[in-house]
């Protein structure tokens, strides 16, 4: 359940004054299905559907013309500028009805200093809880899931990220410490922001700890880096604390925080110096009803990765690829970048050389994707998979010719993987 290393040995339900874990209350309240709009933006939806109106009712008359004979050129430009401006209208009044469902997110911020304020006293603590981005704006359907993995983020920060008074001024620190949350909008997404300034996590006690626990083995601790040390909190089981109490032991963990923001499409991701502060990140999409992607293709099957995580597609040629420590890289912009090939890291036998490369962000990992083809973009309507979700799967979605395609969770299926999912240059041309 902590956020932070061994070092602190306590969850933060241990303490008095946190509340109860989340997980444990689901069911228990009832969700709020209302939302207030302005109006402003209800008269844009009511005059896009007006206009829509009238462009459709201009291709009725264009599709008689076209059942009587007349395919002239005049009328067959007619119906192309019909179809451009309906094209434009629909997409105008897709954005006019997400914005309905944006709400500030200053609205689920607002009940968050007290929190922070009643458990740092208990906790003998001074801290001050900073909002910044108050009016960015979020998906309504988000609010309340977001709610409880926020709480539970803000009591780690204060129970074991933050130092008491005394240990802070040991450390040359002003007695008070600042607890920053923060939200921004980065492209069609947004990120929000927990960080602390105190003592930071300890990447080798983590290590140690899961082993320990035998969570991982020696060999699997002796490669793990920085970053995927600080994931091993987000394990199933795994804690910190030396001692639970009857309420710790009825808690859930950082894995469960985790889960419920996988349910949002988002991902969380930590970055921590130790003696200078924790800060973790949660990325979010704008809304969970569309999400924009990139179609790639594994012979003739269809895939879809989220655009907001693709920077560029290049030609993968023998002549630009080498080994680096037996793997096939690729320099981009002066970024030597590893080549993780599609197929790799689904598990599927290879049946053509790789012809393209998807550079590729997931959270602070950059890479290549190695596909056969690609289909272009699509603005995929996600459907999730309530019964079972595969590992690596965030959903599905329908194409306009009516194919069902995966949309991949891309940070999920890399730590799946494992050492499965980077090759040599040989094998990666070798024949299928």
């Amino acid at each position: 359940d902590p956020l932070v290393a061994a070092a602190f040995g306590r969850r933060a339900s241990d303490v008095p004054g946190a509340s109860a874990p989340i997980g444990r209350r689901e069911g228990e309240r009832q969700r709020d299905n209302s939302i207030r709009v302005d109006t402003a933006r209800l008269d844009q939806v009511l005059n896009l559907s007006g206009e829509i109106g009238l462009t459709k009712n201009r291709l009725n008359a264009l599709r008689s013309d076209i059942l009587a004979g007349r395919t002239d050129t005049e009328t067959l430009q007619a119906l192309d500028l019909a179809v451009s401006q309906l094209d434009l209208l629909v997409s105008d009044l897709q954005n006019a009805v997400m914005k309905t469902r944006m709400q500030p997110i200053g609205r689920l911020f607002h009940k968050y200093p007290r929190i922070a304020r009643d458990l740092a006293r208990n906790l003998g603590k001074e801290v001050e809880l900073a909002l910044v981005g108050e009016d960015t704006e979020i998906d309504k359907t988000m609010v309340e899931d977001l709610s409880d993995p926020i709480i539970h983020l803000i009591r780690n920060a204060v129970d074991h990220g933050i130092e008491d008074p005394a240990r802070r001024a040991a450390a040359g620190k002003p007695a008070k410490s600042v607890l920053r949350l923060e939200a921004r909008q980065e492209g069609d997404h947004i990120v929000i922001t927990v960080a602390d300034d105190g003592r930071g996590m300890d990447a080798e006690k983590l290590r140690a700890k899961a082993l320990s626990q035998g969570v991982i083995t020696a060999e699997e601790a002796s490669t793990l880096d920085e970053r995927q040390s600080y994931d091993l909190i987000f394990l199933p089981g795994f804690s910190t604390a030396e001692k639970v109490s009857d309420v710790s032991g009825r808690g859930v963990g950082m894995d469960v925080v985790r889960t419920n923001i996988q349910k949002l499409n988002g991902s969380i991701e930590i970055q921590s110096q130790l003696g200078k502060g924790t800060t973790l990140l949660i990325h979010l999409p704008l809304t969970l009803a569309i999400l924009p992607v990139l179609l790639v293709r594994l012979g003739e099957q269809p895939f879809a990765v989220p655009l907001s995580m693709v920077r560029e597609i290049l030609p993968i040629e023998p002549g630009g690829i080498q080994d680096v420590g037996g793997k096939a890289t690729m320099v981009v912009r002066g970024e030597v970048l590893p080549i993780v090939p599609l197929s790799a890291l689904l598990g599927w036998p290879r049946e053509a050389v790789p012809q393209y490369g998807v550079v590729m962000q997931s959270g602070a990992a950059v890479f290549i994707l190695a596909i056969d083809s690609f289909a272009g973009r699509e603005d995929a309507v996600i459907k999730s998979l309530e019964v079972f979700r595969p590992k690596g799967v965030a959903g599905v979605t329908t194409l306009a010719n009516g194919q069902i395609v995966l949309i991949l969770d891309m940070k999920e299926l890399l730590e799946s993987a494992g050492d499965r999912r980077s090759v040599s240059r040989s094998t990666l041309f070798e024949a299928a």
